[in-house]
């Protein structure tokens, strides 16, 4: 049996998610995904979002693609693949064309759009992105879609989102040495909005706000297009380091005690309640005040959903969101994190977890760490109906066996 699978790769500085999935319905016209395998491991080789150790971050990738490999009974060649970090940038860059005809034709659109890519940039920067996001037609503005309009001038306001070219490369070679392609690097919140927004939502106004371990990234959605992105140099991780000083306990102790007693909002926990954390010696142990957790916890939150406030109020944005905020992300897993940040931002808030379009394994999806590795995925499939290009057509059964084999020993 042949199938076209997608494979979508979410290299985190926590964890590392994949997922593989195949399309169904029809590609050109709204074709669903039906999850086929999931993965994860934990990330080694990284930190803030960069590859630090090539050799580690190889490993990490090969057992998370393992997993979902297994779990789906197939194998695949390429990834679409995930990238963030405050090396980011973004901009709009305006593309202003004459119209041939006498009517606007795609040759047409695609000038103009090559027009408002053609700007200066760094040398160790690349394109990652380009997407446009209004057009006019002999100044009238506010157009969509501009195709086939009558006109003798177009102009497109096209974002254009750009990376470090070294950081860009990394990734490529990590997934490279793991036995895969990547078939396209995406940014991370906008994958992650692919799969926690709905179009309804795009088109009232909503900002996705996808806490990582090392970064917090902002994508904002108003009538229907991206508007606005960011990348915020704090994540779940600080919570972690904060917990490390607070408490006098290593690393791998606070996040463990992150994830199993660490709650957004102090009040909401027993004071009298105690928890067993390592003593200063070797075998000793001590208790702590689980309240004593969640206070370090609340206060670094309230700075990470202040940054994005302040950043959303600075650019005038807040009051565009009619949807309000989507939390997503593995630090949106935290308890009471809904109810804290309803109290600095002035608009509804929910979770958002993968789950619209989904079918086949879709429960092993529905958490917010999955949310990035799910919307990579989703992109491709998009991707796959416009251009017929990324997905991974193999033999599943005893072939896809032969084929981890092979990755194995080579």
């Amino acid at each position: 049996m042949r199938a076209n699978l997608i494979a979508g790769l979410d290299i985190g500085s926590t964890k590392t998610c994949a997922v593989i999935g195949e399309m169904v319905g029809d590609p050109h016209r709204a074709p669903g995904f039906k999850v086929r395998g999931v993965g994860q491991a934990r990330t080694t080789g990284v930190r803030g979002d960069l590859v630090t150790n090539l050799e580690a971050t190889t490993e990490t990738i090969k057992q998370a693609m393992r997993e979902a490999e297994l779990m789906a009974g197939v194998t695949v060649d390429r990834v679409f693949a995930g990238i963030a970090g405050d090396h980011i940038e973004a901009r709009h860059s305006m593309g202003v064309v004459a119209v041939a005809g006498e009517e606007i034709t795609v040759s047409d659109v695609d000038r103009c759009h090559q027009v408002a890519r053609a700007v200066a940039m760094a040398p160790d920067m690349e394109l990652l992105h380009a997407i446009p996001t209004d057009y006019r037609v002999d100044h009238q503005g506010g157009i969509k879609r501009a195709l086939g309009m009558s006109a003798t001038r177009l102009e497109s306001d096209v974002y254009l989102i750009t990376s470090s070219s070294t950081a860009s490369a990394n990734i490529r070679k990590a997934v490279a040495r793991a036995g895969y392609g990547v078939q396209e690097l995406v940014l991370e919140p906008l994958a992650a909005a692919r799969a926690v927004l709905t179009e309804d939502e795009k088109e009232v106004g909503a900002a996705m706000v996808e806490i990582g371990g090392a970064t917090t990234d902002v994508a904002v959605f108003i009538d229907g297009r991206v508007r606005y992105v960011s990348v915020l140099p704090m994540g779940s991780d600080n919570i972690t380091s904060d917990l490390v000083r607070g408490l006098g306990i290593p690393w791998a102790e606070a996040q463990k005690a992150k994830e199993l007693y660490a709650t957004a909002i102090a009040g909401m926990v027993d004071p009298q309640e105690t928890i067993e954390i390592p003593g200063p010696g070797p075998g000793q142990i001590r208790n702590v005040t689980r309240e004593l957790i969640a206070h370090i916890t609340e206060q670094r939150m309230d700075e990470i959903l202040g940054m994005v406030r302040m950043e959303l109020d600075r650019l005038d944005l807040i009051d565009q969101i009619g949807a309000g905020i989507v939390l997503s992300g593995g630090g949106a897993a935290l308890p009471s994190l809904v109810e804290l940040a309803q109290q600095i931002f002035p608009t509804p808030v929910r979770i958002g977890v993968p789950g619209e379009g989904l079918s086949g394994l879709a429960d092993s999806v529905g958490r917010p760490r999955f949310s990035t590795a799910v919307g990579l995925a989703l992109h491709g499939v998009e991707r796959f109906g416009e251009t017929g290009e990324g997905a991974s057509t193999v033999t599943s059964g005893v072939m896809s066996k032969v084929g981890m084999w092979l990755k194995e020993f080579f």
